[in-house]
């Protein structure tokens, strides 16, 4: 696989995001978010850590740049932390928060690499949350005047823009399990966050445009290719479930302008919708995108079960409790997820069947692995190196089949606190040391640099 092998326009990037990352969380007029109090929560975090200092990339982002820079990336995608713009969701923008992200574009520009910008990487104002957070639909007006204050600000050094980032974790992972901030489990009203979620985005692509018209403006949604275990109508109808809670229940009301009525059916949520999801939050949550991307890691596989036993953990997918997720034999990485890069694909498929004009980017795929430091301090991760491999070829051969896929981005650029999972997962091209914040290159890092020149990748080997 030939960096050549791919258009000369398909854009190659890296992805972090904030509260992963920068650390200060109590600095220069930063306010809490939902994550610093979800970390402190008794048994919330497997380590029990917190993103209180995470890579100190507030303060070290000059050097993180530099890497980004020398291993040849085109472009890093980042994410604005809200409460480091807005300490408490609302009012003039903190001036040391907009200040820091604009150094780190005009560092990235200098070193010419385009910055692409996510305004909500799942780090709401815990003032927000206090609120009623996003099953609460004043916030999605709260976000809008964000996106304005953001684009005001950075604007003249930003072109590319993702709203938000994941809405389903947002929404089912953090108020239907509970295993994601805030921690609450309401069930399938989790649905009424993701509304709220997605009339955000609507709001926010509107204020994006009235400040910036020449703006390109995205959303990004994890998406998972979806197959039945078994020929059975039982494992069929599994599918369908899952693939219109994870999928199907964000692609069609930000690419079609309606909810899915099954899905709805499926929650016990169409009431609701009927009441609360009206035309004109459809036409906003509809309006034309610059471009769709897409998170993708891994592909379930599913069939019918039986009910859940009495005191099992609340579900992430409300509704479909009983569905149960199959292994195949594939290979895992760390996070138990198989390894399908032909998934990949399929979602490309299924974005690209609803709106067949519409650019693609892979906004994050990549790889959590056990990493070793050997004793000269080097970091051998051959498995990592493969794994990207594996997708850029599926990438080449969405192309070749004349998909609109126009870039990918490596999560991520180096390890960094891996939410409920804190330190004990590293997904990154590039070793942290969090004792001493030392940055080192890993073998999958030498691989991505070797490919990004359109040499012969050296790394796997």
């Amino acid at each position: 696989m030939r960096r050549s092998d791919l258009p000369d326009d398909f854009v190659i990037g890296t992805a972090t995001a904030s509260y992963q990352i920068e650390g200060a969380t109590h600095e220069d007029g930063r306010g809490e978010s939902i994550w610093d109090t979800f970390a402190r929560v008794p048994g919330a975090i497997a380590d029990g850590s917190t993103g209180d200092v995470a890579d100190d990339h507030y303060h070290r982002s000059a050097e993180d740049v530099s890497l980004i820079g020398d291993l040849g990336f085109d472009a890093y995608r980042f994410s604005i932390a809200w409460p480091r713009i807005q300490p408490n969701g609302s009012g003039s923008p903190n001036r040391a928060g907009v200040d820091f992200y604009r150094r780190l574009a005009e560092s990235l520009l200098q070193r010419g690499v385009t910055p692409w910008a996510t305004l909500y990487h799942w780090d709401l104002p815990q003032a927000l949350e206090d609120r009623g957070g996003w099953m609460h639909r004043d916030t999605a007006f709260r976000f809008a005047d964000y996106a304005a204050h953001v684009a005001d600000q950075l604007g003249d050094l930003v072109s590319d823009w993702i709203t938000l980032n994941e809405p389903w974790c947002s929404s089912f992972l953090g108020y239907a399990s509970g295993y994601h901030a805030p921690g609450s489990r309401v069930g399938s009203r989790a649905a009424h966050a993701a509304h709220h979620l997605l009339l955000g985005h609507g709001h926010a692509l509107e204020a994006l445009r009235a400040t910036d018209s020449a703006a390109r403006v995205g959303t990004t949604l994890n998406l998972s290719s979806v197959q039945p275990a078994g020929d059975s109508e039982g494992d069929a109808d599994a599918a369908r479930r899952i693939d219109g809670l994870s999928n199907r229940l964000f692609l069609d009301p930000v690419l079609r302008g309606a909810y899915p009525a099954d899905v709805l059916d499926d929650l016990g949520e169409t009431a609701w919708f009927a009441e609360n999801a009206t035309d004109d939050d459809l036409k906003r949550i509809s309006a034309p995108i610059d471009f769709l991307g897409i998170n993708y890691y891994s592909r379930h596989t599913v069939a019918s079960g039986s009910a859940p036993a009495a005191g099992a953990p609340a579900s992430a997918y409300p509704g479909s409790e009983h569905v149960r997720f199959v292994k195949t034999g594939a290979p895992v990485t760390q996070m138990g997820w198989e390894i399908h890069p032909d998934g990949m694909v399929d979602v490309l498929r299924q974005a690209n069947a609803l709106a067949p004009e519409l650019p693609l980017y892979i906004t994050e795929n990549g790889a959590a692995y056990p990493d070793r430091v050997d004793a000269d301090g080097g970091i051998d991760d051959p498995q990592r190196a493969e794994y990207l491999e594996a997708h850029l070829e599926a990438a080449r051969d969405a192309v070749a089949e004349g998909l609109p896929l126009r870039g990918y981005f490596i999560w991520s650029l180096m390890d960094n606190w891996e939410w409920a999972w804190g330190y004990s997962r590293r997904f990154g091209i590039v070793h942290v040391d969090y004792e001493t914040q030392k940055r080192t290159p890993k073998r999958s890092a030498r691989w991505v640099a070797d490919f990004l020149r359109d040499a012969v990748p050296a790394g796997r080997a």
